[in-house]
């Protein structure tokens, strides 16, 4: 990873929205973090953390409340067009037109970004093959598969060589198949051109895979930083998940698992159990399984795991990460 200066640096975001007859939205609330260039820095956290619009002030299209960011050493709010110089941005939403094709919508952005006709021409053919997009290239893209139109999208992110590239849910709706290309294109960039790539997910996989390192982000703040494996290590222990077969009993188990010794970070959520063991699990699992067998706590299925990043979202805000999400979705549906 890059010794030099980050090449991503925000500090003490803050962004408040005005919300029509509800209280205002507080999305950023003092998010600090910096990305090292030449690598993937990934922003993790569910929707409606602030990922999004911690990405829109970073690439111009918002403006903090206060608190400062810098892209490629440059101020975002005195130069924001020498930032936009310096970037490509790919939103969640297609920046197509869907009544061209592939290989004019690359001219169009290139022409737009100043290459002369022959050279946006020339680089259009060029991540056209890239993408593996050639054989329709000279199709209308309203016809591309969403596969093929989110790599059209991440292209059009490309066409005049950025040095950082701003991807925001770049794999949401693709189908394994053209997620797993999405993946192996978005490490090329990084690995063979040396170019930063800030991506923000919700998917803890994603960011497992692709984050050289990440920050966390839980309502408007950012809780956690480091490589996966560094946050993943911090735990200290594998973890242990019971799940019961009755809601009621939940309770009761989270008291019988507090008497042994050797479990930690107890959590009760729903019919699940969850704690971490500072000793040897395959020790540990049977003495809390006849413990709560002992106190009639009816256990439906239990597992031992290494650390998962869903371990240190929890760990860290002390909610399930899905928990989250499925706050977020249900909120923004009753909105």
């Amino acid at each position: 990873m890059s010794t030099f200066a980050p090449a991503i640096e925000a500090r003490d975001l803050v962004k408040t929205y005005a919300a029509r007859g509800r209280p205002p939205v507080r999305a950023l609330d003092g998010a600090t973090f910096s990305a090292a260039g030449g690598a993937v820095f990934g922003l993790l956290g569910p929707n409606g953390a602030g990922k999004s619009t911690t990405l829109k002030i970073l690439t111009t299209l918002a403006r903090a409340d206060s608190g400062t960011a810098r892209v490629a050493g440059v101020d975002v709010r005195t130069d924001p067009a020498r930032v936009r110089r310096q970037i490509g941005y790919v939103a969640q939403r297609p920046v197509t037109d869907p009544m061209d094709t592939g290989r004019e919508n690359l001219v169009l952005a290139g022409r737009l970004y100043g290459l002369r006709p022959r050279a946006a021409r020339a680089r259009a053919s060029a991540l056209l093959d890239r993408f593996a997009l050639t054989a329709a290239a000279d199709r209308l893209v309203g016809t591309y598969s969403g596969g093929m139109a989110r790599k059209l999208d991440v292209a059009m992110g490309l066409v005049h060589m950025p040095a950082v590239l701003f991807l925001d849910e770049p794999t949401t709706g693709l189908d394994p198949e053209a997620r797993a290309e999405m993946w192996a294109e978005i490490e090329h960039m990084t690995r063979t051109e040396q170019m930063t790539v800030l991506l923000t997910t919700h998917y803890l996989d994603e960011a497992d895979r692709l984050a050289d390192s990440l920050a966390i982000v839980d309502d408007g703040r950012v809780v956690a930083t480091g490589t996966p494996s560094q946050l993943k290590d911090g735990l200290h222990g594998d973890a242990v998940v019971v799940e019961l077969t009755d809601d009621s009993a939940t309770s009761t188990a989270a008291h019988v698992a507090a008497r042994i010794d050797s479990l930690r970070e107890i959590t009760a959520d729903g019919s699940v159990l969850r704690a971490r063991t500072s000793a040897r699990s395959a020790i540990v699992l049977p003495e809390l399984l006849a413990a709560l067998d002992a106190a009639a706590v009816p256990v439906a299925a239990a597992t031992l795991a290494r650390p998962s990043l869903d371990d240190v979202y929890l760990s860290i805000t002390g909610h399930e990460f899905q928990a989250a999400q499925d706050t977020h979705e249900n909120a923004e549906a009753a909105a």
